[in-house]
């Protein structure tokens, strides 16, 4: 932060596969700097506009989560309200409702007083890239095989990917991305993430439905760790989620 713009906070964003920590990282250096945190998990569009979505563009967007779920308008708004932020400025910081599957009222949004020390964005899918060639990637999953037979989907996720979401990287002025040792690791640390927001055992049924859910992230995560993220920082992560080498 010491080596960011003067004019206005600086935007750091971090990225990572489900459950890797990011959301936590990014909430603790805040407490710990002064800086905001905003996620993307609380960025998604609505459930009403992503059944638009599902109807004119593919029924998988009705599933959030992937580029194209989210409002990016509107994560523009809140970073420009923080960048000019007073001392006595009071900001809004949106919420979604998992639950509801929906984005909160505004009477839940979080706020955020003053002028923050930077804005932390975590988010899964910041930096990653499109495709190195254009041979079609095999469906990495039962998911894409069965719901997208003919890539649809995917290509437009790509093509969301290469857009907007690349723009947003590009207004970043650092990210970091905390690289799992491999995407098998994903369902269990999307599992015990579950279980302590639950405080208690998943049920095997439970645990099926996050499987299946995290197959709508498996083709862009696998990318992402095979190096098809654009990163200042790579943190290499263990099963344990602890820190084995940083390349900076």
């Amino acid at each position: 932060m010491e080596a960011g713009p003067t004019d206005r906070p600086p935007v750091i964003g971090i990225a990572g596969a489900q459950g890797s920590g990011k959301t936590t990282l990014a909430r603790k250096a805040a407490e710990a700097f002064g800086a905001v945190q905003l996620s993307l998990d609380d960025l998604y569009l609505t459930k009403a506009e992503r059944a638009s979505m599902a109807r004119d563009v593919h029924p998988l967007f009705a599933v959030r989560g992937p580029p194209g779920t989210h409002d990016l308008d509107l994560l523009d708004q809140v970073i420009e309200a923080l960048s000019s932020a007073s001392a006595a400025t009071e900001t809004m910081l949106p919420v979604f409702d998992k639950l509801a599957d929906d984005r909160a009222p505004q009477d839940r949004w979080r706020r955020f007083r003053g002028r923050p020390a930077a804005i932390l964005i975590d988010g899964w899918c910041l930096g990653a890239l499109p495709p190195t060639a254009d041979i079609p990637e095999p469906p990495p999953n039962a998911l894409e095989r069965r719901e997208d037979p003919d890539g649809g989907w995917r290509a437009s996720v790509d093509s969301f990917a290469a857009g907007a979401y690349r723009a947003l990287a590009g207004r970043l002025d650092a990210l970091a991305f905390l690289r799992a040792p491999g995407f098998e690791v994903v369902l269990d640390w999307r599992c015990e993430q579950e279980e302590g927001l639950r405080g208690r055992p998943l049920t095997a049924g439970e645990r099926r439905d996050i499987a299946d859910f995290i197959q709508h992230f498996e083709r862009l995560t696998r990318r992402m760790i095979d190096g098809g993220v654009r990163a200042d920082t790579v943190v290499q992560l263990d099963r344990n989620r602890l820190p084995v080498t940083i390349i900076p």
